[in-house]
């Protein structure tokens, strides 16, 4: 079984996040915490190793961890910020989470490490209705299929899947692992709902 501390996990907050205005995700305040706080709050009794990828406020994301950009200028989504953690981390295993969900699982690195064998090159959690593609443990042997598929444009990362060997995670006992916060309205009604 791969052990927890032989993996490293990633928490992405490169996007551009439009739907809160532009305003980087990871650095507003839930609860007078910086989202990206609750989520290394949850993360960091899991694994010793985490790391931050973001593309603008580097400043003030190194005060959580270690922090590196995409490698691809465009913007390519959360797919940009999965390859340069595979890039980045030291472990052959590379886990991922977003910055803008605070409620991710006390056993979730857990969980995904019990699931992997030796045929897997990508692990996804699937909440029992969904597939939650930011939620996912990678292979640095996807590294070289992942940088073809971004330079030839795709980005429909279940296009990416179908290449790899995948396998999913069963978290369809606890939904709220996946609640992510998307707009002002939202942050605004779950903190009011967790205070």
């Amino acid at each position: 079984m791969l052990l927890p501390t032989q993996t490293s996990w990633v928490i992405l907050a490169g996007g551009q996040a439009s739907r809160m205005g532009g305003k980087d995700k990871g650095l507003i305040e839930l609860n007078q915490k910086p989202l990206i706080q609750h989520v290394i709050e949850r993360l960091s009794p899991q694994t010793p190793q985490i790391l931050i990828n973001a593309n603008r406020n580097h400043e003030s994301y190194s005060q959580f961890g270690k922090v590196f950009s995409d490698q691809f200028a465009d913007f390519p989504g959360p797919m940009g910020g999965i390859h340069a953690g595979l890039v980045n981390a030291s472990t052959d295993w590379v886990g991922f989470v977003p910055c803008d969900s605070p409620q991710i699982n006390t056993d979730l690195v857990e969980r995904f490490c019990a699931a992997v064998d030796a045929n897997t090159d990508i692990l996804v959690a699937h909440d029992g209705e969904f597939k939650q593609p930011v939620f996912t443990l990678y292979h640095k042997r996807v590294l070289p299929k992942l940088t073809a598929f971004l330079e030839r444009g795709d980005r429909k990362i279940i296009l990416l899947y179908k290449e790899c060997n995948t396998a999913y995670v069963d978290f369809s006992d606890s939904p709220a692992c996946f609640v992510n916060l998307n707009t002002p309205e939202e942050l605004a009604q779950f903190g009011t709902l967790s205070a």
